[in-house]
């Protein structure tokens, strides 16, 4: 069975959450992700990563409880160090990942799109929030740090120890999610392909569209002397790679840019 499923064109690699109704990630969900991360960073010819779901009802509705209350207290633990593990490798790769919110995204749901770059919503589609207070547990996945990090403590603290699921509408207003799209499933998916290819060449430089994540994510955990020195190497990756020298050409010339990606 594949729990993971993998495509990729025009640049961007689709990663689909594949066990429905709910979508909820096992151990051996994980483990195809974590394989689909690292293909896709791999991959010289894609440049962006969507991750979403099968299905219209979820995108993702967190950690399968039911597999969780069959293991012992030790599995839980490495199953839950190994997501983190998964998830920060989507988070550090230097490529854009946009998780593409088809359906209802919460607890452990929300903390694997939490840990992509931007998420974008089906409008109408569903509602997202860290409900695991209502099971006596805290989000476990990276929820805790990563929520605050995204909308500061007062706010990230008051929406987890209420445990409220909200629509995206109000997600949206929140900050929790950077934008809705009308339609259903497929012309949804269709209109996020469109937005990730924005972010491709030929009309961007994904190595510095990548770069910039890396500064900014890799930055916001450092002092700022060191992250001004990190901002520095990287840029210095960029100058030595052709589609700088393209960009600063096109500006030059008054022309629009063609970029490679390289």
């Amino acid at each position: 069975m594949t729990r993971v499923r993998y495509e990729s064109d025009r640049g961007v690699a689709v990663l689909t959450l594949a066990d429905p109704p709910a979508n909820a990630y096992s151990y051996e969900m994980m483990q195809e992700l974590d394989q689909a991360v690292l293909r896709a960073r791999m991959d010289e010819d894609v440049h962006v990563i969507v991750l979403t779901g099968e299905g219209e009802k979820f995108f993702c509705a967190g950690a399968n409880i039911a597999t969780l209350q069959a293991v012992t207290p030790e599995f839980k633990y490495y199953f839950c160090l190994h997501a983190n593990e998964t998830l920060c490798r989507l988070e550090q790769t230097p490529k854009l990942v946009i998780a593409a919110l088809n359906g209802h995204c919460v607890g452990g749901g929300f903390e694997v799109a939490m840990a992509c770059d931007l998420r974008v919503a089906r409008e109408g589609g569903g509602q997202l929030g860290l409900p695991e207070v209502a099971l006596g547990v805290l989000p476990g996945t990276g929820g805790t740090q990563r929520l605050v990090r995204m909308v500061g403590r007062s706010r990230a603290l008051r929406l987890m120890i209420e445990g409220r699921n909200m629509p995206f509408a109000e997600a949206l207003t929140q900050g929790l999610i950077d934008r809705t799209i009308p339609g259903d499933r497929t012309a949804f998916l269709a209109s996020v392909l469109e937005y990730a290819r924005s972010f491709a060449p030929p009309e961007k430089a994904s190595r510095a569209v990548g770069r910039i994540k890396r500064a900014v994510t890799t930055g916001a955990e450092m002092s700022f002397t060191d992250a001004l020195s990190f901002e520095r190497e990287l840029q210095q990756q960029l100058f030595t790679g052709e589609d700088a020298k393209e960009g600063m050409a096109a500006f030059s010339a008054k022309r629009k840019a063609a970029f490679k990606g390289r």
